[in-house]
């Protein structure tokens, strides 16, 4: 996506451009999906691409929502991040490019993966009943 800063900064809140746009994150146990329990599909809050199945989150105690794994191969990409004087995997939407969080490899089977994502990051849409 071709956005201008301006374009974001007018279509996100300030703590979603922070998130997205800056690589910030969240306050531990703050965003509306740490505990969130609904039966659907979080989206990326920057440009509505499906990121992850409600049936791929699990409670990891960390304090941010966490899944273990994307909905697809296409919709997440990701990064080497040594910021802090670390090195992590970024985890970005690969539609907008909008940093979601972080992956580590202690989570749970099938994938053993935890990707550690941002409330601020995430849109929800829920399943209708049928």
């Amino acid at each position: 996506m071709d956005k201008s800063e301006k374009e974001w900064r007018l279509e996100l809140t300030p703590e979603q451009y922070s998130v997205l746009r800056q690589c910030g994150t969240e306050p531990p146990f703050s965003g509306k999906y740490v505990h969130h329990k609904g039966n659907g599909i979080y989206l990326c809050a920057g440009c509505g691409n499906p990121l992850f199945a409600s049936g791929a989150k699990f409670d990891s105690g960390s304090g941010w929502p966490s899944f273990w794994d994307a909905i697809s191969e296409g919709s997440v990409e990701k990064k080497i991040d040594t910021s802090y004087g670390m090195r992590r995997i970024e985890v970005v939407c690969k539609k907008c490019g909008g940093h979601l969080g972080h992956v580590f490899d202690d989570g749970p089977d099938p994938t053993g993966l935890r990707y550690c994502i941002n409330s601020a990051a995430l849109d929800f849409k829920e399943h209708e009943e049928k």
